[in-house]
Order: C-alpha cells, then sequence, then structure tokens
C-alpha cells in the first residue's frame, strides 16, 4: 500500500503568518519634520510680506565744532520678502477587494485601508523632506547614464549628492533637459534601488539621455521655481536670479554666505569659518544658534576626524568594546559649537548651518485630507462611466518655505565623500 505523502495533506495544512508587519523602507520625517514643529504664519493665497531691515542708515561724520558743518543725514531702509503657497498632494488608491479581504482580523494581520490612511501623512511629511532639499524647481535626481530595455528605462543617478533618495517607488516624474527647459516626457518608478542609485520609469522616455533632470510631477515649469523653496534656495550666495521677490545680483544682504571646500575632505577649520562667517554678517552677539544639518556621510567624516586626535582608553569593567562615538546626535556631538543633526536625504557633498528661528512655512492649507462637501474618499470611475471598485484619497497641503535672515546661514559645499557612500 502506497503511503500517503505531503503532496495529499497539503490542504489541510495551516499557514502561518507572522503577525508583526515589517516596514523595509524609511519614512524619516527629516528637515522638514523640524521646520513643522514650529508655528506657522496663516495665509491666504495672496502674498505674504516678511519684513526685513536691509540697512542700518544714518549718516556718521566727523565734524567742527567751531561753527563746521555736521552734514546731513538718512536712516534705515526696510524691506520685505514674499512668499506664496504651492500646493501638494499625496495620492493614494486602493481596490474594494483589498479593502474588503482585510476588513476583520479573522482575514488579515492588519487592515490594509486603516493602515494606508494612518500612514498618508507619514508619507507626505516624507515627500515634503524630499521636496525641501530642492531650489524650486521640483527637480529631485540627475540623471549620469540610462540604459533602456523592454520598453523600461534604468536611470544611474550618482552625478549630485543625492542618488535616487528623494523619489519613492510609484511615484510619476517628469524628465526635462539639463536647463529645465525641455520636457522629454513623463513616466512612473517602478523600482527604487537606493544602494545603487538606480530607478526604473515605465514607460521608457524617448530622448532622455545623462546630465537630463528628474522632476516631481505636476511642475510644468521648473525653470520658473513654482515649487516648494528648499535649502538650495534659501541657502545659496548666488549673486544671480532673485530671492523671495529680491533681485540677488543688487541685494547682497539676502545671500547667505558659503565656504567651498574645493572636493576636498572636510576638515576642523571649515566649519569654524562657516560659523564665523554667520557672525561676520549679523555680528559677534547675536542670538542665532545654529544646527549643523548633513548627510551621515559627513558625520563619518568628521567622526574620521576626531578618532585622528582622540585616544580611548577602553575601561575593563563591562568587558563590552565600542570604539566609535555612539549615536551621531545633538547631545553628542557639536561641531565649531553647532549640535550636529543627520538626515539621509542631505546632499552628502554639503554641511548647512540652519537656526531653526530663522525658517518657517507660510501656510494656507494646513496637512489633512482632500475633502469635497464633507467626503474624504472617492470612488474611481470607469471608462464606460460606471464606477470601478476602487477608492481613492488624498493628503494634501498648501505652503511654502521661508528664511526671514538668509545673512544669519551659511554653508559648506563640494566636499569630498567618504568611500562606501
Amino acid at each position: 500500500m502506497a503511503a500517503v505523502s505531503e503532496s495529499q495533506v497539503v490542504g489541510t495544512e495551516l499557514e502561518r503568518v507572522i503577525p508583526k508587519v515589517r516596514v523595509v523602507f524609511e519614512r524619516d520625517p527629516g528637515f522638514a519634520g523640524r521646520v513643522k514643529q514650529k508655528d506657522v504664519e496663516k495665509i491666504s493665497y495672496r502674498q505674504m510680506r516678511v519684513p526685513l531691515e536691509m540697512s542700518p542708515g544714518g549718516n556718521f561724520t566727523y565734524f567742527n565744532p567751531d561753527g563746521g558743518d555736521l552734514g546731513r543725514g538718512s536712516g534705515p531702509a526696510w524691506d520685505k520678502a514674499v512668499v506664496q503657497s504651492v500646493f501638494m498632494s499625496e495620492g493614494i488608491e486602493y481596490t474594494k477587494l483589498a479593502q474588503w479581504a482585510t476588513d476583520d482580523s479573522r482575514k488579515a494581520i492588519q487592515n490594509a485601508v486603516r493602515r494606508l490612511t494612518a500612514t498618508a501623512t507619514e508619507e507626505l511629511i516624507r515627500q515634503l523632506n524630499s521636496q525641501i532639499q530642492t531650489n524650486g524647481s521640483g527637480a529631485i535626481g540627475t540623471i549620469t547614464s540610462v540604459a533602456t530595455a523592454g520598453g523600461v528605462d534604468t536611470y544611474t543617478c550618482t552625478t549630485d549628492g543625492y542618488g535616487v533618495r528623494l523619489m519613492r517607488t510609484n511615484q510619476v516624474v517628469q524628465v526635462y533637459d539639463t536647463t529645465l527647459a525641455t520636457l522629454r516626457g513623463s513616466g512612473t518608478i517602478t523600482t527604487w534601488d537606493v544602494v545603487n542609485k538606480k530607478v526604473s520609469v515605465t514607460p521608457a522616455i524617448a530622448g532622455s539621455t545623462g546630465t537630463d533632470r528628474i522632476v516631481t510631477a505636476g511642475i510644468t515649469s521648473p525653470v520658473s521655481l513654482p515649487g516648494l523653496f528648499g535649502i538650495p534656495y534659501h541657502d545659496s550666495n548666488a549673486s544671480t536670479g532673485t530671492w523671495l521677490g529680491f533681485d540677488r545680483a543688487t541685494t547682497p544682504q539676502i545671500r547667505a554666505t558659503r565656504v567651498n571646500a574645493a572636493s576636498a575632505s572636510l576638515s576642523m577649520p571649515l566649519p569654524r569659518l562657516a560659523i564665523n562667517q554667520i557672525g561676520n554678517r549679523v555680528g559677534q552677539n547675536n542670538t542665532y544658534k545654529p544646527s549643523a544639518w548633513m548627510h551621515p556621510a559627513q558625520a563619518a567624516a568628521y567622526e574620521q576626524v576626531g578618532f585622528l586626535m582622540t585616544v580611548i582608553n577602553q575601561m575593563p569593567n563591562d568587558g563590552k568594546v565600542n570604539l566609535s562615538y555612539g549615536n551621531r546626535t545633538a547631545s553628542n556631538m557639536q561641531m565649531a559649537g553647532a549640535p550636529v543633526m543627520t538626515d539621509f536625504n542631505w546632499d552628502n557633498t554639503r554641511i548647512d548651518f540652519l537656526d531653526d528661528d530663522v525658517w518657517g512655512w507660510g501656510e494656507t492649507l494646513p496637512i489633512g485630507f482632500y475633502t469635497t462637501d464633507g467626503r474624504k474618499i472617492f470612488e474611481i470611475r470607469s471608462a464606460s462611466g460606471g464606477v470601478n471598485a476602487a477608492d481613492i484619497f488624498y493628503m494634501v497641503v498648501g505652503r511654502q518655505a521661508f528664511v526671514n535672515n538668509p545673512a544669519a546661514i551659511s554653508y559648506i559645499d563640494t566636499l569630498a565623500v567618504p568611500s562606501g557612500y
């Protein structure tokens, strides 16, 4: 008699699913999340004014008290920066089967729709942290090389200090030429390889090539900077273009201060110079206390500098060995007196010295559900005019980032990146 095999009893076997769902990607709020904690300025869609005292005025002179001329006087000059909200959304779509198949603990280990709604805000803030790394153009990557196969483009992005960190799977993106003037086409990111700095975009975009820029969807003219004004926009010493309504060429007061590392590795004089440059602009008795924001790659480079200057005497009390400096946080690492803050979305070739009191949001629409007549969830319509068995909802926000004193921020750029990053 033949024995009963496993294939004959497989229908009676129980399937075991571990009840804990592990997240294999990150939703770090980063710098955008830190600015979010500050009070925001509620604004309409009209431009918000940020008043600035541009020059001290007055006419200092020596004079002859024996009837001499004291000359005429002058006074301070005031002006204003202008800020207007831009609007961004995070669309979440799911089928009715995904909803019905997971709406009870006896069916699934988590309710899919509840999970989607619970994490949608976190994902939107993560996207804001990507956008705040841009100069307002919405450009989130630079293509180094293109490989096309089976109607799919694979872009390698090793040109700038971001790689593909500012992108996400399933995000719709546009490809523009290097001047951001010519649109090549658009597609959806179907593969997101952070380690190898590659994304696959479907469908393939004709004419895409190295030096092209990957731009966030919804921006129709990136050269006019209609997106979120981020770190490279505000923390810049550029003498061309504009800043919140000011001409950079004729208004040096609104330029931040740059320290050019000239492709060298991080060294001790550079952070001190960046901090001192802020003092040079706003005075020794200023109340600004910047933090040093950087990619962990530069924190590691700073740690390496520390290794060369530190002798670690390992105590035998517990038998544990720790030859590093522990977690690189503001509590245990400082750079020229500035607390070190790390963000994996940061340009890994620069360090920005930013003060929380200088940054803020002008906000027309706070983060929340897109709502119409009390409805937050909408059905998907089919081509026939009927209803598809799928729903969609949106998390939306209308805001713009501003800086109320560019002279109080500085940056080090063109730093060498440690091996492995």
